[in-house]
């Protein structure tokens, strides 16, 4: 990771990508703050890297604007800042609950929004930072009975792209992942018969840093990810 990044912020933190991410900014002697609804879960690997955990429920204004102002209390202003938070809802149209639909796209989509916007008022003052956003296989092309996670996607990538064109010429790096296929975690890994199936997180962080540091002359505000097995 660029030296230039002495803070970051990981706001939807949990065990799979975030958890690779926090390890890696770690090494790289990064400050890291995590945010997520429920930080029991971050304790271990609090202690393994030194991160701060914070509750925070992304999709709601007031609780973002107080995890900006805790962790800026706390640990520091972040010039960097991770969104990888959404919420899954799955099934045939006529069968999908809208309050479910609604959440999907308030954590999803709309969170983002709000991460960005606060980030976004920390770091242009310094004219230097870097937002970059998680998305899935969901951001380019929907699945069948997959509707909610691809509106929530969609609208994150769209919201990555105008970011990219407005925030870029003044001096803030905004990048979007494509993560298009599934995540290895310690409760999931590919079957025996479809070996590298799945994506390590620790080299989809190792894609994070890699753009991160890019210089300014040769920014990239997109990338896609896939194991080299993946159907395009």
């Amino acid at each position: 990771m660029a030296a230039e990044y002495k803070m970051a912020l990981i706001v939807g933190s949990g065990g799979g990508l975030s958890a690779a991410l926090a390890r890696r900014l770690a090494r790289d002697g990064v400050k890291v703050a995590l945010a997520a609804r429920n930080t029991e879960k971050l304790a271990e690997l609090c202690r393994e890297t030194g991160a701060r955990a914070f509750a925070c429920d992304a999709g709601e204004e007031a609780a973002v604007k107080r995890l900006f102002a805790e962790v800026t209390r706390e640990v520091g202003s972040p010039d960097l800042v991770i969104y990888n938070a959404s919420y899954r809802t799955r099934g045939a149209l006529l069968s999908l609950v809208p309050n479910d639909v609604a959440l999907a796209l308030k954590t999803g989509a709309f969170g983002g929004f709000l991460v960005a916007q606060e980030a976004a008022r920390a770091m242009l003052p310094k004219g230097h930072g870097a937002i970059a956003f998680t998305g899935a296989s969901a951001s380019i092309k929907g699945y069948a009975e997959s509707t909610p996670f691809a509106m929530a996607k969609f609208a994150l990538r769209g919201l990555a792209q105008s970011l990219a064109r407005e925030l870029a010429p003044q001096g803030i790096h905004v990048a979007h992942f494509v993560i298009d296929g599934q995540i290895r975690n310690p409760g999931r890994i590919e079957p025996p018969e479809r070996p590298d199936s799945m994506l390590d997180p620790a080299a989809i962080a190792d894609s994070y840093a890699y753009v991160l540091r890019q210089p300014k002359s040769a920014w990239t505000w997109e990338v896609e990810l896939r194991p080299w097995v993946e159907k395009f």
